[in-house]
């Protein structure tokens, strides 16, 4: 005789069973209603010659099924009473069904994330980083966000003009990373890489079998490729002897130097980036969702998911010399991390010390390079000190309307963001780890949080050095003063606070004549 206790379970194992079949079911009618919504634009495009141009309005019907689930109505944007939906602009139709997914929920049906283990040494066991929102790929995503960074707007908008398939899926022929890098023991490790994917620049082929098999679209987040690189300070720094071509790093007098460049996509891991910031994942979230205007009301459903892609600009590593070097503890390692500035590593406006740094920290890893060690440039998108280019150009405006005094330098700043700096240099460190990188002979920057944030990440600096006075620009002493008043370092004087008043840039008048 079975006791009550049996009845309940084998009442619950029934129920499982049927959750697994209406499952089974709703996927392959899923499938289904895509296979024919394809099939229906096809023809429509067809009978409109091509170019989807028809002044006859075919508005493809509502699938409820469409994308793997049925969502509850809160996942649906309605219309607003007594309105229809304005048509499509002249000349192009809506390839979009009217159904619009704002968000996703844990357990609902069709929902079911690819397994990811951050942290797991073996990249099959952690798994694929999965974010795409294509039919065959949403119910399996296991990340937030969207491939791309800043670029995903980008992306949206190609395939909103029908300039781009959304299911076009990547050729990767060919595309295999230009040298290897890694693995290292701290891409097993979750606390030290936590903003980027260490298996990124491998996903195409190692995630093979589970692109082939679960139909999903997986992409790479990092690439490594070999390039030359041709500056005009080069030549001269060719012809001044500072640099020697030797043919293999630095290649010929114009001072053309061969180089390894990798470029990477941020991918968060938010309890690891809570972490790095000292605060709860569930502010972090709060926050992420608040502050980018509702963007990814997931943030907020899906406390299952663990992985965002930000909209935010990436980095790029510049290698000078055999790439083994830079994880080789008994090879001489120069680093210069470097901080978009737009107005002067392009442009050339000399009201900071961004390019002349810039130059010099290349020159400096060549060198290195070149005496049997590594250099290593790294490049970060953080345009005004992640403040942003509009920001930075109306303090500039705020500054030459002044008295552009060193002593009110980073006040304007403050008046105008709130904050002295947004670069927040806790996850810069983690392109490090990826490198292998375990320390620094010389450290080629003055700034107080850079190195501090490395340190604080376990990898020592032997030496830092610092911009020579021959290389400053007579409108920059302004930010230059500033910074080493706050901390930055310096072998030489650090002013007073009264000495700052004295050190004076050019304000618009000078400017203008």
């Amino acid at each position: 005789m079975s006791s009550p206790l049996d009845d309940v379970k084998e009442a619950l194992k029934a129920i499982s069973l049927g959750q697994t079949k209406l499952l089974s079911a709703v996927e392959a009618v899923s499938q289904r209603v895509a296979e024919l919504e394809k099939k229906q634009e096809e023809d429509r495009q067809h009978q409109d010659g091509g170019s989807g141009t028809s002044g006859v309005d075919r508005t493809v019907s509502a699938t409820p099924l469409s994308g793997g689930y049925t969502p509850s109505p809160s996942t649906v944007l309605p219309a607003e009473a007594g309105t229809q939906s304005p048509p499509p602009s002249a000349g192009i139709k809506s390839s979009f069904s009217s159904r619009v997914v704002l968000t996703t929920y844990p357990k609902q049906i069709g929902i079911k994330p690819i397994p990811l283990e951050w942290g797991a040494a073996d990249p099959l066991q952690r798994g694929p980083v999965t974010v795409s929102r294509s039919a065959s790929t949403i119910g399996k995503r296991n990340a937030i966000g969207a491939h791309g960074g800043s670029y995903s707007i980008y992306y949206a908008l190609a395939v909103a003009s029908r300039e781009l398939n959304a299911d076009h899926r990547p050729d990767f022929t060919n595309t295999e990373p230009a040298v290897n890098i890694g693995p290292f023991p701290q891409w097993g490790d979750k606390k030290k890489i936590v903003a980027m994917d260490p298996w990124g620049h491998m996903v195409p082929w190692i995630y093979k079998d589970i692109i082939e098999k679960e139909n999903v679209d997986l992409r790479p987040t990092i690439a490594i490729t070999k390039a030359h690189m041709k500056l005009p300070e080069l030549e001269e720094s060719v012809k001044s002897g500072r640099l020697v071509p030797d043919g293999k790093v630095c290649l010929n007098d114009a001072g053309e130097l061969n180089v390894l460049k990798i470029a990477v996509e941020p991918v968060w891991y938010l309890p690891g980036v809570a972490e790095r910031f000292g605060i709860d994942e569930g502010t972090l979230r709060r926050s992420l969702f608040e502050h980018t205007g509702g963007m990814y009301p997931e943030l907020i459903t899906r406390s299952d998911i663990k992985v965002f892609l930000p909209p935010i600009g990436g980095l790029t590593v510049y290698v000078f010399g055999d790439p083994a070097r830079m994880s080789d503890p008994s090879k001489r390692l120069a680093l210069r991390i470097h901080d978009e500035c737009n107005g002067s590593d392009v442009f050339c406006s000399d009201i900071c010390t961004c390019r002349p740094y810039l130059i010099f920290g290349i020159e400096e890893a060549v060198k290195e390079a070149q005496n049997g060690g590594s250099g290593v440039v790294i490049y970060f998108r953080k345009e005004g000190r992640a403040l942003g280019e509009v920001t930075k150009v109306v303090v500039y405006n705020a500054r030459k309307r002044g008295e552009d005094r060193a002593s009110d330098y980073f006040k304007r700043t403050e008046n105008i963001a709130g904050v002295k700096d947004m670069r927040f240099q806790a996850l810069m460190p983690d392109i490090l780890h990826w490198l292998g990188i375990t320390k620094i002979d010389r450290m080629l920057s003055m700034s107080n949080m850079k190195h501090d944030a490395i340190v604080g990440q376990g990898i020592p600096i032997h030496e830092r050095v610092e911009l020579p006075e021959s290389l400053i620009p007579a409108d920059s002493r302004v930010e230059i003063d500033a910074k080493i008043n706050a901390g930055y370092f310096t072998t030489g004087h650090r002013m007073t606070e009264e000495e700052l008043k004295s050190v004076q840039g050019r304000i618009w008048d000078d400017i203008d004549h």
